[in-house]
């Protein structure tokens, strides 16, 4: 595993324990996979106690924390507390930081340069195989597909569902309204997929989803940010976008190349069922004369 310097790595510990984990002894895997378990609260407690709870020595936890590029196991833990921090800041606290930290260049560079930054680390991220499962996943034809957003990624929730409403059957988009869920785990089957788009401050009807789909046998794709909602514990497969942006407001521009993406990918994947459903779609339009037509 290579050293980082996390004062100038903008990966989290979380994405460093995961691209690491393959160099990792035995021993170390165990207390990784024990920290990723309920990540960063399994690493806040003392350096003791988090070697008992993940049945590991504390040599085994100081070893693995220098592996991970930190100089020890308190500035770990302060790492930590900053990606806890980060989870759950809201708009004015965001503001507030962005203020203060802005550069004397126009807002535009700003945000380009920002958005940019996002698009590079989400992407170079992304597991290839964990991509094409997931494009897979949402290509069969014998699953039924639900998609769900939070209060502002509901409109990231829509525009996939309607793509892959042109490009498959059996797809459902599932209303941002917290009481509207229940409805549609009714027809949830096992194998049938679920994706989750959820970034933070992570809403609690949307891990009541993920829970009770779980428990159906749903397959789960869970679309986040950095820091991971917590339904990545019931998740199969899990992206991770960058979202920070000089704003009050998180941005999803990476999470939306990244829909596009899959989008493009599985609509490739089903051509030949898809190109009929277009056509029978393009028919309808002009039989409703919902566009215009320019001859």
């Amino acid at each position: 595993m290579k050293d980082h310097n996390p004062d100038h790595d903008v990966t989290t510990v979380y994405e460093r324990l995961q691209t690491g984990f393959d160099d990792l002894t035995r021993a170390e895997r165990q207390l990784a996979v024990y920290l990723m378990e309920n990540w960063p609260v399994s690493g806040l407690s003392s350096i003791t106690k988090v070697a008992e709870n993940a049945g590991v020595s504390t040599p085994t936890v100081a070893r693995m924390i220098q592996k991970l590029g930190f100089s020890g196991f308190p500035s770990f833990q302060s790492a930590l507390r900053d990606e806890l921090e980060a989870k759950i800041s809201n708009p004015l606290e965001k503001h507030e930081r962005w203020s203060a930290e802005a550069p004397d260049t126009h807002i535009l560079n700003r945000f380009a340069d920002a958005i940019l930054q996002n698009l590079r680390q989400t992407f170079s991220h992304i597991d290839p195989d964990a991509f094409d499962q997931a494009c897979q996943m949402l290509a069969n034809r014998d699953s039924a597909i639900f998609i769900a957003g939070g209060r502002i990624t509901h409109t990231l929730a829509e525009y996939l569902f309607l793509h892959l409403q042109m490009i498959r059957s059996g797809t459902a988009l599932i209303p941002s309204s917290g009481a509207a869920w229940p409805h549609y785990a009714m027809d949830m089957k096992p194998e049938d997929v679920l994706v989750i788009l959820d970034v933070r401050r992570y809403q609690n009807d949307l891990l009541k989803l993920a829970e009770t789909a779980r428990e159906r046998g749903v397959n789960i794709i869970l679309l986040t940010d950095q820091w991971r909602s917590p339904i990545a514990l019931h998740a199969k497969l899990t992206f991770n976008s960058r979202i920070e942006v000089p704003s009050a407001w998180d941005s999803n521009a990476a999470l939306l190349v990244l829909i596009e993406t899959m989008i493009a990918d599985i609509q490739k994947t089903i051509w030949d069922t898809t190109e009929k459903r277009m056509q029978d779609l393009e028919n309808l339009f002009d039989r409703t004369r919902l566009f215009r037509r320019f001859k």
